[in-house]
């Protein structure tokens, strides 16, 4: 397994990895340009390869805002999942933002109770006294 940078080459792999996990979709603005966009801003996509195999295995996309940095899209390919690969990758996406010296921040969903435990592992906590709102459609405002 090797931890390396996104390359252009991986978003339509990148992309379907995504849709299995449930992690995002052009409807949600995940488009080259805009991880390209997101990059050149400060963030940073990890993508985990299996090298043996060639296939994309997981990733991480890093966000930055000039204030915090967000982690999305975190996950690994389901028949990879429960090997410790997402602690290795969380690990790799903490020394980055170690490096950037911003506080993190992520979403998990409530009833994920594997992530959640991988992010506490790592020293995420979730506030409990707030909601997160978003409009994903501007356009309709």
């Amino acid at each position: 397994m090797i931890i390396r940078d996104y390359k252009a080459v991986d978003f339509p792999e990148l992309s379907l990895l995504w849709d299995d996990l449930g992690l995002g979709g052009i409807e949600r603005g995940d488009t080259p340009e805009i991880i390209d966009q997101t990059i050149s801003m400060g963030g940073k996509l990890l993508i985990m390869e299996d090298s043996e195999k060639g296939i994309i295995i997981g990733s991480s996309w890093m966000t930055f805002d000039g204030r915090r940095i967000f982690i999305h899209h975190f996950g690994i390919r389901k028949s990879y999942q429960g090997t410790g690969l997402g602690t290795l990758l969380t690990k790799e996406s903490l020394k980055f933002i170690k490096n950037k010296g911003y506080q993190v921040k992520l979403e998990v969903h409530k009833d994920n109770n594997v992530a959640k435990y991988l992010y506490e592992k790592a020293g995420f906590f979730a506030f409990t006294d707030y909601d997160i709102y978003m409009i994903r459609k501007t356009d309709e405002l």
